[in-house]
């Protein structure tokens, strides 16, 4: 069956088949995906579905799944939780779909675990999520094992970002952040150990999404005249905020998450404004897996993967799929008990794209181990479905977005190490 590339992403309901040039099968697999593709991060969202896409794309050139091909089917949540599970339960109950892919924000993906894929025995991985409460779920029991995510945890996001402002002399800091457990949890992690390096943090204040001005937010946090601020958004509301910031008088030294690691941000705010800003984003290795990821991104979209959860979205498609593969059926408990026999240990290494899809097929067919490589780099889940890696440092350089530093796993670790 020839793939369906729908246009226009605007409705809740939108289902994207699989690309690629699999053969005509008899029978199809459907993988499910929930993200932000309207409201304030649809500048990310979209791409990101763009990356699960790809990943199901070469899946299918490479021969599909058990022989099966592989239909991808996206829906909206709008960043809205309740929208975001009904989203989720017509994937799995209508869609009947054994693997559920994010969603974006950790205030959606929590309930659509706890109400939707946990219930239903479907294995979710998210790309995006990094809030700590899915760890303390997890070794509560919650998630059964049914939870898995791509990105690292929070934690050693905010020691990163506070042992730099730290060397940097920032003596008084303003947070302002999104008002989810995203936002909640970055903050108030980065405040703790901004505190315990010298640093002061004059206030935190919280905004609600998709305001058209966050002029109040921005005076109160401006009122005990920081150095810097840390600010914890998604680009459309960021950039809101950060233009307000600066036009209040509000100082260039801005501290970013995550998220606001794109190319509209930067470009809405202005680049100018930008030159004395750093972000963090998690890191991709060097090597093969990852130019493998990069070269196939760049042949299909004609840009380089520039922005947060390209590649690691990539990876939760690819881990599912090689789950599958090596499984020999497609449920939800059979992924949970088989990602873990695709990742880690020793056997033989398989890298992003078509000819590592098939390489992987084969070896499974022969009954050899295998060991996902991937756009990230290698891929190791521990108990609780959590991955750790390194980290990059982000900020704008000749007026567009650029890799000012990176931190390997040990530097990451001597940082929590001092800050516990």
């Amino acid at each position: 069956m020839k793939s369906i590339i729908a246009s226009g992403l605007m409705g809740a309901g939108l289902i994207l088949a699989g690309a690629g040039t699999a053969q005509a099968q008899d029978c199809k697999i459907a993988v499910g995906s929930v993200l932000s593709i309207t409201g304030s991060m649809a500048a990310i969202g979209s791409a990101i579905g763009d990356a699960g896409k790809l990943a199901i794309d070469h899946f299918n050139e490479a021969g599909g799944v058990n022989g099966c091909e592989v239909n991808y089917i996206l829906r909206d949540d709008q960043g809205s939780p309740n929208v975001g599970v009904d989203a989720a339960k017509t994937l799995v109950e209508i869609e009947k779909v054994p693997v559920l892919l994010g969603a974006i924000q950790s205030g959606v993906s929590l309930p659509i675990l706890t109400s939707v894929t946990v219930p239903a025995k479907v294995t979710q991985i998210s790309c995006c999520s990094s809030a700590p409460s899915f760890t303390e779920l997890a070794k509560e029991g919650g998630t059964e094992g049914y939870w898995f995510r791509t990105l690292p945890t929070d934690r050693p996001q905010a020691a990163v970002l506070a042992t730099i402002a730290a060397d940097k002399g920032y003596k008084k800091i303003a947070v302002i952040h999104v008002n989810s457990d995203y936002g909640v949890s970055l903050a108030s992690r980065f405040r703790d150990d901004a505190e315990k390096l010298g640093i002061e943090i004059t206030g935190v204040t919280p905004y609600n999404q998709e305001q058209a001005s966050y002029r109040a937010e921005v005076n109160a946090a401006l009122q005990a005249e920081p150095d810097a601020l840390f600010l914890v958004a998604f680009p459309a509301d960021g950039a809101t905020v950060a233009r307000e910031w600066i036009s209040f008088g509000g100082s260039q030294n801005l501290i970013l998450s995550n998220a606001l690691r794109a190319d509209e941000f930067v470009e809405s705010v202005g680049a100018q404004y930008l030159e004395n800003a750093y972000g963090i984003d998690n890191a991709q290795v060097e090597g093969d897996s990852v130019e493998a990821f990069d070269a196939s991104w760049k042949e299909a979209k004609g840009s380089d993967p520039n922005g947060p959860g390209l590649h690691v979205m990539y990876d939760a498609a690819a881990v599912a799929l090689l789950a599958m593969e090596q499984a020999g059926e497609a449920n939800g408990t059979a992924i949970r008990d088989n990602i873990r026999k695709v990742t880690g240990g020793e056997g033989e290494a398989i890298y992003p794209g078509v000819e590592g899809f098939k390489k992987a097929k084969a070896l499974i067919a022969e009954g050899k181990p295998i060991r996902y490589v991937g756009a990230t780099g290698p891929i190791t889940f521990d108990e609780n479905g959590d991955v750790t890696g390194p980290y990059l440092i982000y900020g704008v350089k000749d007026g567009e977005l650029a890799t000012l530093d990176r931190w390997d796993k040990a530097r990451v670790e001597a940082a929590l190490e001092k800050l516990q």
